[in-house]
């Protein structure tokens, strides 16, 4: 075996571990000398014997000077060995490797130094070390002395030329271990990792791009780094990567969507940004290989659109454009259910225009795929009733669409009608603030006619009266109001002289009779005067309290509108109208005479024609009347309406709700603790009973003539 200690004199050994730089420089020049005598002769057994020394004496030693004369001994052998020292660098590196994580900070900038100078001399043969080099570097990089970070920086300029001009460079191999460091948090590291990642994409013979998911999100990860350096550089990589994917003919769409959905959540505006412009260009390129991430890319896409900053709103409603524009097939991987599934997920986001680009969403797959999405119609459907109850008045009417839509089968409507009129009894206030604004739209979207059929037909099997009497004010409120409800009421005012007025009329009736005011109200829509005034005198006193009155007041101010113009110009044939004036000399009758209501429609009444006719013509002319109106249809028996039937009805109706006030009132008198309370609320139910004065006499199951006494 040779012995290293006769080859190298002992005062150079001396010096290579000298505390002074100068005496450890010169000492290594003379290993160098050394060596390059060693390499011309051939002898390499001697060579690896004084790396060996220079290995265990030296670079392994206890004492600091001493590593530290090992390493640039180890260096100034590498240049000595000059063409020759490949052969030897598994034995000259793995030493100088392990320096790197010397507890002595000098020791590791020796050994940057050192691994720099052996790098200028082997150049390519350097890359088998790659990855253990990357990884020392990868630490440096961060290390604590900045001389150290200095010296790292300077040898990691010289591996990335190496690298960029070799042939050898495994991106497979390095790919791992990039990968693994991509979501360290150091800054430094991540300066480093970025650094060399832009390096290695501007190498045309690497295809970084084809890597990109792996490291993809570590990019989008520094885009919130509090170094607006980092930021600005991981932004500079990912503009670069983009540009590549527009130019790229073969992407791996799949992969970083996934990722960009969930960078697209998160707190940082900037990364939320940048993914949201990633996934916009993603939808546009992707073509096929999106499909089956539709429903991820939307789920991310629709809270962007309420996003607090402008341009990540606008990007998001760009890309949601375009997301919507694409008619996929489910047999091309279009996930229905998924997409379903995330609409109406965000149907409960607090954000007003998330919501609605949910509903559209909605809208757009049953335009497109109606069958698909009725098949999933149990999952969705309790979700879009609830939006009904939506603060926004554009998500209700949005949502009302999508229940039209839906509603074309009959079960649905019903559920639907049915699922409103619940929402309207346990919330009077939805019904008060909203109730004319869904009814008004259905209407438009699913018929006039067949909306408030099926309203009347739940409302006769309701069993809240207080209830069904509100709501049934109300619908008669939008009836008689509404544009929208136009041709409902033409309808109506033909209903003694069309069957299908008349059938509409019937339809209506029963349920209407829960309030008085309603029944009278749709009597005179109807033409159906002596009607009207057989409920009118039907009242009795428990009937007529101040809810009445207010009603009846509406009433009144609603007969002076241009809904009511025919039965106004009616007025000028007081003879051919002798029912008509009769109810309207009823309601006078029931009005307190100091309110604004009497003093209207006496007025009105006022300017009605004085008539010639004597006791016995007027007699004869009412009779005529009635008959007209109960037989206007002459030879069709169809058409005729038992108003005697329809008058029982109401009748039987109001007898429900007087039993019900009062069994109302004994249980409110029975919990009261004292006789105080008691006379109280008797006080309350007197109040809202009109004086007797103004009361009506009781009822007569057949009124006579208008006017007679």
């Amino acid at each position: 075996m040779v012995d290293a200690l006769s080859i190298i004199p002992a005062a150079v050994l001396r010096n290579l571990a000298d505390k002074l730089y100068e005496k450890r420089k010169n000492a290594a020049l003379e290993v160098e000398g050394i060596v390059k005598q060693l390499a011309i002769a051939g002898d390499h057994d001697r060579i690896t014997a004084v790396i060996s020394l220079l290995i265990t004496e030296f670079t392994y030693s206890p004492q600091a000077n001493h590593r530290k004369g090992g390493l640039i001994g180890l260096a100034a052998a590498t240049v000595g060995l000059t063409t020759e020292a490949a052969q030897h660098l598994e034995q000259i590196v793995p030493p100088v490797l392990n320096s790197f994580s010397d507890q002595d900070s000098r020791v590791r900038y020796y050994a940057c130094e050192a691994l720099y100078n052996i790098a200028k001399v082997v150049r390519g043969d350097f890359i088998i070390f790659f990855n253990q080099i990357f990884d020392a570097l990868c630490k440096l990089s961060a290390d604590s002395d900045a001389n150290v970070q200095s010296a790292a920086h300077l040898l990691d300029r010289l591996v990335k030329d190496i690298v960029t001009e070799s042939d050898q460079f495994s991106i497979e191999e390095f790919i791992p271990l990039l990968r693994e460091r991509m979501n360290v948090l150091n800054p430094y590291v991540r300066q480093f990792l970025v650094g060399w990642i832009t390096v290695l994409d501007s190498v045309p013979d690497i295809d970084m791009l084809g890597f990109l998911p792996d490291f993809l999100d570590g990019l989008f990860n520094m885009l919130s780094d509090s170094s607006h350096e980092i930021r600005q550089q991981a932004d500079s990589a990912l503009s670069e990567f983009l540009l590549e994917i527009k130019n790229s003919p073969s992407v791996d769409y799949g992969r970083m969507a996934e990722i960009l959905v969930q960078r697209a959540a998160a707190l940082d505006e900037f990364t939320r940004l940048t993914s949201i412009t990633w996934i916009y260009e993603f939808v546009k390129l992707g073509g096929e290989q999106l499909v089956p991430y539709y429903a991820d890319i939307l789920g991310a896409i629709l809270p962007c659109i309420s996003d607090k900053e402008e341009k990540i709103r606008v990007v998001a409603r760009e890309t949601n454009e375009e997301l919507r524009g694409i008619n996929a097939d489910p047999a091309e991987g279009f996930d229905i259910s998924a997409i379903l599934s995330i609409a109406r997920r965000q149907l409960s986001s607090e954000w007003e225009a998330t919501r609605i680009e949910a509903l559209h969403w909605i809208a757009t797959l049953l335009t497109r795929h109606r069958a698909e999405v009725l098949s999933f119609l149990d999952d969705i459907f309790d979700t879009i009733l609830k939006v009904l109850s939506d603060p926004s008045d554009e998500v209700v009417l949005l949502v009302l669409e999508v229940h039209a839509c839906i509603a074309r089968d009959a079960p649905q409507f019903r559920q639907l009608v049915v699922y409103l009129m619940h929402n309207f009894r346990v919330d009077h206030s939805l019904l008060e603030k909203r109730g004319a604004l869904i009814i008004r739209r259905l209407c438009v979207l699913l018929d006039a006619e067949r909306v408030y059929r099926q309203l009347s037909s739940i409302l006769e099997e309701e069993t809240d009266l207080d209830f069904a009497s509100i709501m049934v004010q109300a619908l008669n409120l939008i009836l008689l109001t509404s544009s929208e409800l136009s041709e409902l009421r033409a309808l109506l005012k033909e209903s003694l002289v069309n069957a299908a007025g008349k059938d509409l009329f019937v339809s209506l009736y029963y349920s209407w009779c829960h309030s008085p005011m309603a029944t009278i109200s749709l009597c005179l829509l109807a033409q159906a005067y002596q009607h009207a005034s057989s409920v009118i005198q039907s009242l009795m006193e428990e009937d007529i309290n101040v809810k009445f009155l207010v009603h009846l007041d509406k009433l009144i101010r609603l007969l002076e509108t241009p809904i009511f113009a025919y039965l106004r110009l009616q007025l000028l044939e007081p003879g051919k109208h002798v029912w008509l004036l009769n109810a309207l000399y009823g309601l006078l009758m029931l009005l307190p005479q100091q309110s604004a209501a009497f003093k209207i429609l006496r007025t009105r009444l006022k300017t009605v024609p004085p008539n010639s006719f004597n006791v016995v013509q007027l007699k004869q002319t009412s009779q005529i009347a009635e008959d007209s109106d109960m037989n206007q249809v002459t030879g069709n028996a169809h058409n005729v309406i038992n108003f005697e039937t329809r008058l029982q009805q109401f009748q039987q109706m109001q007898q429900r709700h007087r039993l019900h006030t009062k069994s109302r009132l004994q249980s409110w008198n029975s919990t009261s603790s004292n006789a105080p309370q008691v006379q109280r609320q008797e006080e309350i139910r007197r109040s809202s009973v009109v004086p007797d004065q103004t009361s009506l006499p009781p009822s007569r199951s057949s009124p006579r003539g208008p006017f007679q006494h």
